[in-house]
């Protein structure tokens, strides 16, 4: 009986993989979502990319999410007379917004975010180049910001500048912004990643733009910003979302890379808690950019993630412009499966001590508590939109979850959830009940998921077709679904 890795794996496209044979290799080795970076690249690009990934996809006979990944007010640095200086510890150096973008030196650079000298003072710290240089400012004049080298190194044009514990006002979503995600919905993404949310107010905003351009597609707040993590912040980010993202380059920057981890557990632990996804990202195999095996830390890296209980795992520039991309990806997949084997990842506590408040949610909590006491193979739920498998998914367990659903949409939407996966399935002109869950298990047979003695339970609504009407749960033997339709 096939082995199901329950945690998914999203691959970024690139360079890397930009040929039909390695791309098809990404897939086979076990990527579940394609992200499509609008950091680099045309909108002609990752159309191409998009199309390129669903014909392998119908060809293998699989389905694959896209996860489209806004870019969002990069804080940057201009440029350098030479490309680059080296900065010392203890000298001064200078931010101005209103120097020419070309003329910084080893004293000033200019500055990409104008808003820059309102949003700091004296005694913050400015964190470049993803923390590896530190500025301490000293003083604001004008468009200058004052500072002093407090961990000097090698600066070159474009580096990110991060403020410590957070305070930068730029909004999430610009103009660049605006125009890639209707690219976004050109391309049919199925889901949408917003950069740097502040608050909720940025999910909003991003939804009712995407509403207006008639999608519904997810949206995946990218968690990177300490204010963000703030108490009663993060909760309505994640309620105003379908998932979040841990992204960890930013975040850590920001926050300080001692208290990551712990902010990590966290923020899975409130995703998970909200009933919605969660997604561990940055650096997770980065030395695979180069090497074709992964090192031990970030092995144990991922098996946390896992063990946290994440949605999924992505790789960046493992994928997008490493040489090995297919093998990370193959390196991932086999870190989660070993890591899922652990017990504690078989066992739950998820909302026992809270009410349901909807018919088809208590029916996906029931099953999947009937499902890790009973000696089940496999859970089938018959869905429209992809909700009923979603609440199950937040029940550890090892049992698989089959998300039998006409839309290929939703196929695409359910390849992000833990534990979840599509098929495509229509119950067009069955209107006995007996006979459905026969054509189930029949699906689940012809698939080799179960065999005639496996015990399975089916999930569907009496009115088949109809959003959130799932209310009926049958639990049998596949032999006795199969007689009765007989």
């Amino acid at each position: 009986m096939k082995t199901f890795r329950r945690t998914k794996i999203i691959a970024t496209l690139g360079p890397a993989c930009e040929a039909p044979e390695t791309l098809e290799k990404l897939l086979r080795a076990g990527a579940d979502v394609v992200r499509l970076n609008f950091s680099h690249g045309s909108a002609e690009e990752h159309q191409a990319r998009a199309e390129l990934v669903r014909d392998i996809a119908r060809r293998l006979g699989t389905h694959v999410g896209i996860l489209a990944d806004l870019q969002g007010p990069k804080i940057r640095v201009a440029c350098f007379k030479g490309g680059k200086v080296t900065l010392q510890d203890g000298q001064s150096f200078d931010l101005d917004t209103a120097l020419p973008h070309d003329d910084g030196d080893a004293t000033q650079v200019g500055c990409s975010y104008e808003a820059l000298p309102r949003d700091v003072k004296a005694g913050d710290k400015l964190l470049l180049n993803d923390g590896l240089i530190e500025l301490k400012v000293k003083a604001v004049a004008g468009t200058r910001v004052h500072c002093v080298v407090t961990s000097g190194g090698v600066l070159s044009d474009h580096k990110g500048i991060n403020k410590q514990g957070g305070g930068l006002s730029a909004p999430a979503l610009t103009d660049k912004d605006r125009a890639d995600l209707r690219t976004a919905v050109m391309i049919g993404a199925d889901y949408l990643a917003i950069s740097f949310p502040r608050s909720k107010y940025d999910i909003l905003e991003a939804r009712t733009l995407l509403r207006s351009e008639g999608s519904d597609m997810g949206i995946v707040a990218k968690i990177e910003r300490a204010d963000a993590i703030a108490k009663g912040v993060i909760e309505e980010i994640i309620e105003a979302s379908d998932a979040i993202m841990v992204a960890r380059g930013d975040l850590g920057v920001e926050i300080g890379d001692a208290l990551l981890p712990h902010e990590q557990k966290r923020l899975i632990r409130l995703a998970r808690q909200h009933n919605k996804v969660a997604i561990t990202a940055t650096q997770m195999m980065e030395s695979m950019i180069e090497n074709p095996q992964p090192t031990r830390a970030e092995v144990s890296d991922v098996a946390n993630a896992v063990l946290d209980g994440t949605d999924a795992v992505m790789l960046s520039a493992e994928t997008a412009a490493g040489r090995f991309p297919d093998r990370a990806v193959a390196a991932m997949a086999r870190v989660c499966l070993e890591a899922e084997k652990y017990p504690r990842m078989r066992q739950s506590n998820h909302r026992n001590d809270q009410r349901f408040h909807k018919i088809d949610e208590a029916i996906a909590m029931s099953a999947m508590y009937i499902a890790n006491h009973l000696p089940v193979r496999a859970i089938g739920a018959l869905t429209e939109t992809g909700h009923t498998p979603l609440w199950m998914s937040r029940i550890s367990s090892g049992i698989p979850i089959f998300a039998l659903t006409a839309h290929e949409k939703t196929c695409r939407r359910v390849t992000l959830l833990r534990g979840v996966y599509p098929i495509s399935f229509s119950e067009t002109g069955i209107s006995d009940h007996a006979v459905l869950n026969k054509a189930i298990v029949q699906e689940f047979l012809d698939r080799k998921l179960v065999t005639q003695d496996d015990l399975v339970i089916l999930t569907k609504g009496d009115l088949t077709g109809h959003s959130g009407a799932t209310n009926a749960l049958k639990i049998s033997s596949v032999r006795d679904v199969l007689a009765t339709a007989a």
